[in-house]
C-alpha cells in the first residue's frame, strides 16, 4: 500500500468487494444522480427489501454509501470521499509502477 494512503488493507478489500456485485453497481448508478430511499431503490431495481438490505449493508460497511434516517424512511446517498480514496489507491499503481510492454507468447 502506498505510504500516503489513508485506507487500510481491510478498507481497500471491503471497497472492491462491494464493487464486485452487479446489483450493488446498479444501486451506485442510481445513487449517482440523487439520494433515494430503500423503497425507491427496490422499485427501480425490481428486488425485495430484504435482498436489497443485504447489499446496502455491504455498501455501507465499505463506506461507499451513507444512510440518513428521516422519520421511518432511510435514504441513501453516495459517500464520494470513499470513492476518491479508492481511486487514489489505484492511481498510486499507475504513478509508481513502470508500464511494461505486453509480452506475446513465444512462437516455437
Amino acid at each position: 500500500m502506498a505510504p500516503n494512503s489513508t485506507l487500510t488493507p481491510n478498507a481497500i478489500a471491503a471497497g472492491f468487494h462491494a464493487l464486485s456485485d452487479p446489483l450493488r453497481i446498479q444501486v451506485l448508478e442510481l445513487l449517482r444522480f440523487q439520494e433515494l430511499c430503500v423503497c425507491d431503490l427496490c422499485d427501480h431495481l425490481g428486488t425485495t427489501q430484504s435482498k436489497l438490505s443485504f447489499h446496502l449493508k455491504t455498501l455501507k460497511e465499505a463506506g461507499l454509501v451513507r444512510p440518513r434516517q428521516e422519520g421511518r424512511w432511510i435514504y441513501y446517498s453516495l459517500n464520494l470521499p470513499q470513492f476518491v480514496a479508492l481511486e487514489q489507491y489505484l492511481a498510486e499503481f499507475r504513478r509508481f509502477s513502470p508500464i511494461l510492454p505486453i509480452r506475446l507468447p513465444c512462437e516455437t
